[in-house]
């Protein structure tokens, strides 16, 4: 008869590399695994749990649900490094599941649920048709663009969208600054930069330097504080309601272009063209894309890029499709560097 033994120090359920015929089971299950996180983020889960290890019937009398079912989530979860279940049944805190608690500096709670939101998962099955006829899904569903649906019929998820691009843009906004070298710089233009995180961040280490942020109205409206009239960084900044598809009408030493030349082919193309018209002969321009390629978050931008086929039929660069779209408008790279592990920076001379 053949025993189990496990050493006192390993238990029996101890990860293994899972055989290939079980990972792909894992895969195909992604979806629980998605809905997971999404249901822990709506209940705030993470958030009800401090730093010291809790039973799910102590945290689901504080959330004010089932301690079964969510004892069942929280395993699951801790499958996959979100929460911890100790010996004890009692679960714990990772570091991922600290990055879904609201006052996390580093919460990606809002990008979860971004990612996660209701119209995601009717698109998804229908991406074999997305890559069959390379259409726009997300109009056949829905009968309307991406942007127009989520104004006009699905607010919530627009607040969800706006603050998820909000948090990523204020927490890749400190490796910028610290990655540019402005030296000679007096004047930075931050071109579809939101509300100006990147911008406030650069003013706020080069003193000296003046900065204008150019976005479409209502984005531009809801700037930085620290930008806006009476913030800390108003007296050194324009603000310049617009977009960079059409015109740039801002003259400056270096500009940056950060997360917008995916939309389209075409999208692309004006931008950049519009900055080389506007700069003078030897500015600067900096391009800051994700990539889906030579990048170790492959897993991430490659899943954003098939997001971005079903809702606005876009794409996510490879470092040579943004480097030809870059010489063709005249701004060949002269250099290419690594932001953190999911952006890289494409700098350039007018």
């Amino acid at each position: 008869m053949t025993t189990l033994s496990t050493r006192p120090d390993q238990p029996a359920s101890a990860e293994t590399t899972p055989p290939p015929a079980m990972r792909l089971r894992e895969l195909v299950f992604g979806a629980a695994v998605s809905a997971a996180v999404r249901a822990a983020a709506r209940l705030k889960v993470a958030d009800a749990l401090d730093d010291v290890p809790a039973a799910a019937e102590k945290l689901a009398a504080a959330l004010d649900v089932e301690p079964g079912p969510l004892r069942r989530l929280l395993r699951t979860l801790s499958c996959y490094g979100i929460f911890e279940e100790r010996p004890d049944g009692t679960f714990g805190h990772t570091p991922m599941s600290r990055m879904l608690r609201e006052d996390d500096p580093q919460s990606l709670r809002a990008i979860a649920l971004w990612c996660t939101e209701p119209w995601t998962w009717a698109a998804w099955p229908r991406l074999d048709d997305a890559v069959a006829s390379g259409g726009i899904v997300f109009q056949e569903l829905y009968g309307k663009g991406f942007f127009e649906y989520l104004h006009q019929d699905a607010h919530e998820s627009a607040q969800v969208f706006n603050q998820a691009m909000t948090t990523s843009s204020r927490q890749s906004a400190d490796d910028v600054a610290q990655l540019l070298d402005l030296t000679g710089v007096t004047s930075v233009a931050d071109i579809g930069g939101g509300q100006g995180h990147v911008l406030a961040s650069l003013l706020e280490k080069h003193p000296e330097v003046r900065g204008s942020l150019l976005d479409l109205p209502d984005v531009v409206a809801k700037a930085d504080p620290r930008l806006r009239p009476g913030g800390a960084l108003a007296d050194r900044v324009t603000v310049v309601p617009g977009d960079a598809r059409r015109e740039i009408p801002i003259d400056a030493d270096l500009y940056i272009i950060k997360n917008i030349l995916e939309w389209d082919d075409e999208s692309t193309r004006s931008t950049l063209r519009n900055v080389v018209e506007a700069a003078r002969p030897g500015a600067r321009v900096v391009v800051i894309e994700n990539l889906v390629d030579d990048t170790p978050s492959m897993k991430f931008t490659t899943a954003m890029d098939l997001m971005l086929l079903l809702n606005v039929g876009g794409a996510k660069h490879t470092r040579e499709s943004l480097v030809q779209r870059m010489t063709q408008a005249g701004l060949a790279p002269l250099v290419v560097r690594p932001v953190n592990a999911y952006l890289h920076a494409f700098e350039s001379t007018v």
